[in-house]
């Protein structure tokens, strides 16, 4: 009898409507076998971004670290996982959606993190990769104890990585990188509205029949990611590989007022200073 219990105890994470979230979206709306269509769909987004700021990236990943590259592969796995989630609002879809959440931003902390804000414990960027790693088990192990509070969790260390941000632009002085962070943090402050405005606003938009702000928070935060993390990659080169001349271009235009950025090297390893 355990056995039979254990395994529809099993089934039944994997079971639809399973989670305890369900977001603002009627269910069912569009097809019988997806929960909330327009929150699936807009998830496909990570699959567009990712890629391309992969290939963008690869420059400046190959001079100063390709596990860099690690950033855009696990955003794609955001992007899957979301999918599934919101196709089916199933526990483990949820545990999956946000625990890819969390690794993404491990990983972003591991690399990007700015030496001189290092613990003072802390000599080395491979010890300070090291308790990051032990810090996100032990919050991957903990997300299960109290799984609705796990989105505000990350929303928390989204705020801190936006003060560290906001932080090191203080003594910024590059008009094209200021013009980045401003962007940045407009569109993060635009996609956590969505956020909050589809958790706690939702009998509002049911009544004007607009249902879908937690699927216009996957499209801008995935293209604020996409321009934060670009920014904290130039100001990681400009610590890291200052020899490399780092600048910022937009694509496909540079011209343009909006596109991706990413970051030219101007110079590279043979320019760097020999003692």
């Amino acid at each position: 009898m355990a056995g039979v219990h254990s395994g529809e105890g099993m089934a039944g994470v994997f079971s639809y409507e399973s989670s305890e979230i369900d977001w603002c979206e009627d269910n069912y709306r569009h097809s019988e076998h997806v929960v909330e269509s327009f929150n699936t769909m807009s998830s496909f987004i990570f699959f567009i971004i990712s890629p391309i700021m992969l290939y963008l990236l690869h420059p400046y990943a190959k001079e100063r670290s390709l596990a860099i590259h690690l950033v855009w592969v696990m955003m794609i796995f955001v992007g899957l996982f979301s999918a599934y989630f919101h196709m089916t609002l199933s526990f483990v879809g949820q545990m999956l959606d946000e625990l890819s959440i969390l690794w993404v931003l491990a990983v972003g902390y591991a690399i990007w993190f700015p030496r001189r804000l290092f613990p003072s414990f802390i000599k080395d960027r491979s010890t300070f990769s090291k308790l990051v790693l032990v810090i996100t088990v032990i919050s991957s192990v903990s997300s299960f104890v109290k799984p609705t509070a796990n989105a505000y969790a990350l929303n928390c260390f989204g705020l801190h990585l936006l003060y560290t941000l906001i932080t090191e632009m203080k003594c910024c002085t590059d008009q094209k990188a200021l013009r980045l962070a401003k962007l940045s943090i407009a569109l993060w402050v635009l996609a956590i509205s969505c956020w909050l405005g589809d958790r706690f606003g939702c009998s509002f938009w049911q009544r004007i029949n607009f249902c879908y702000l937690h699927g216009f928070w996957h499209i801008l935060i995935v293209i604020a990611v996409a321009y934060g993390s670009t920014l904290i990659a130039y100001l990681d080169a400009n610590y890291e590989i200052p020899y490399s001349l780092p600048g910022l271009q937009y694509w496909p235009c540079d011209r343009w007022a909006v596109g991706l950025p990413h970051i030219v090297l101007k110079g590279n390893s043979k320019t760097e200073k020999r003692c």
